[in-house]
């Protein structure tokens, strides 16, 4: 199950960021104006787990509901030394905050700067696609708020025909510029639980060109690691009986 986002029937209204509050119990992140931006949240963050962000761009308005990915190759998961982090029977990926030790190896292993530990805190904290909903047979209730079907909720094979459709359709109205992010299992991240249909460059709405799992070299460094052990090992007993001699 997953997450299709819409951007270009996004109003900004924010529906979902306070459905998501309301319903997860995720706590006051400030609000402060920055003067940058009509956006007063800022960035996903342990206590913004949706983000609506409000991007000038020339005579109008690109407006885009961000959210955890749920990477279906998740570097968050590989680094987790609690076994905090868990993917679901939904193949979503969720933090268990009662198991979080607050060690933060997730955070820098996100490609996305998704997860973030909650000040005053220490836990990590991030979008469990409302996974007591889905339990329950509900959709997350950021989907369920959204009052212009930007954010679909529902089988990723079914929303990624349904995204195909979208872009299809945009582009023969003259829309060329859309496309779809995070869509495609073939990418450095094995595709996303959460994609896009963004209507410009996804390093216009914050978002890496080509993200890649932060861990995806993790096998071949151990492999070099104990190549370089044996071999200091080596080195250290053939100079012992050197010495012997």
């Amino acid at each position: 199950m997953g997450f299709f986002t819409d951007t270009s029937v996004c109003i900004g209204c924010k529906a979902c960021e306070v459905a998501c509050k309301e319903w997860n119990d995720v706590p006051d992140d400030g609000f402060v104006f920055r003067a940058t931006s009509y956006d007063n949240t800022g960035a996903l963050g342990a206590s913004t787990w949706r983000h609506v962000a409000f991007i000038e761009n020339g005579d109008g308005w690109l407006m885009s509901s961000d959210v955890c990915k749920h990477c279906t190759d998740a570097a968050c998961l590989d680094v987790c030394p609690t076994g905090a982090l868990f993917r679901t029977e939904f193949d979503t990926v969720v933090v268990q905050s009662d198991v979080c030790n607050g060690c933060g190896y997730c955070v820098p292993a996100c490609p996305y700067g998704v997860i973030d530990r909650r000040e005053g805190d220490g836990r990590a904290w991030k979008c469990t696609m409302c996974y007591d909903r889905l339990r329950g047979g509900l959709e997350p209730a950021c989907a369920k708020a959204c009052p212009t079907d930007s954010i679909q909720f529902g089988p990723l094979d079914e929303l990624r025909e349904r995204a195909a459709a979208r872009v299809a359709g945009l582009h023969a109205a003259g829309r060329t510029e859309a496309r779809l992010y995070g869509e495609d299992p073939a990418d450095g991240v094995g595709g996303d639980g959460a994609f896009f249909l963004l209507m410009a460059e996804p390093e216009t709405y914050g978002l890496p060109p080509d993200p890649v799992v932060t861990t995806r070299d993790l096998p071949a460094m151990w492999r070099w690691a104990a190549a370089a052990a044996l071999s200091m090992v080596g080195v250290t007993v053939l100079a012992t009986a050197g010495r012997r001699r």
